[in-house]
């Protein structure tokens, strides 16, 4: 299968993870490199540090100036190095013999959205999230503590051209469902039983023309008409059970 290439790594400085979970996952993750660590007594000494690892111990006062304000850093920072690219032929040939969902996601920005997409992805062990390089948050703190720890166990593959990612994963034999509010079919009744690649757009904007041409079937999720719609990590969360029941039934 053919490479998709990614814009590698963010411009600028590198990314500092804040919060117990978040960076216990990068420290955990082989494929992640930890650059430095600031924390207070208390919260290194709770951790098993490579002796090689830079520590500098500081107060709450001090990281709390590294970090977002009000950001809940638990007393301790990470500046990492962002992971190197997944390319979509890889993950797709490693789950060539299993039915975990993949999710795609079209434009959706917000960093709290995504990490707590990839959370729920890891919950319920999708093969991967595939988002457009130029339409995604980087890696951040502020992602990375919505992920709680997420972000070092799930593939994120980013793609320059979605529709031909989307080509691709039809090509591996998945069933690609958009989700619409304004669709007549459910989750439920366009699930099946093969593999499937669940597309999500942005809150407010939705899925664009040209991911919906590039889906197989559109659904909505069965939520009472009182209700408008859901928040875009929720709408993941609930059709990422829906196929994982499918698959235990």
């Amino acid at each position: 299968m053919k490479k998709t290439h990614r814009s590698a790594k963010p411009k600028g400085a590198f990314p500092r993870f804040y919060g117990r979970h978040a960076v216990t996952a990068a420290l955990a993750n082989p494929n992640r490199t930890v650059r430095k660590i600031w924390g207070t007594r208390e919260a290194l000494g709770a951790l098993d540090l490579p002796p090689v690892l830079p520590i500098v111990y500081s107060d709450v006062a001090d990281m709390g100036r590294m970090v977002p304000s009000d950001a809940p850093h638990q007393g301790i920072v990470a500046e990492v190095e962002p992971l190197d690219d997944v390319w979509l032929g890889d993950v797709l040939e490693q789950g060539q013999d299993d039915k975990r969902p993949i999710l795609v996601l079209d434009q959706v920005t917000d960093p709290h959205n995504v990490g707590a997409i990839l959370r729920s992805a890891a919950a319920f062990d999708a093969l991967c999230i595939v988002t457009q390089d130029r339409h995604a948050p980087p890696e951040s703190g502020v992602l990375a503590r919505a992920a709680s720890g997420a972000l070092e166990i799930v593939p994120w593959v980013r793609v320059v051209n979605l529709a031909r990612a989307l080509d691709e994963i039809a090509e591996a034999g998945y069933w690609r469902i958009g989700l619409d509010g304004e669709a007549d079919t459910t989750i439920g009744e366009a699930i099946g039983q093969s593999r499937v690649a669940l597309v999500l757009g942005a809150e407010g904007e939705g899925l664009r023309h040209n991911s919906i041409a590039h889906c197989d079937i559109i659904a909505k999720l069965p939520i009472s008409p009182r209700m408008e719609s859901l928040n875009v990590s929720n709408a993941a969360a609930i059709a990422l059970y829906a196929a994982t029941n499918r698959q235990a039934e």
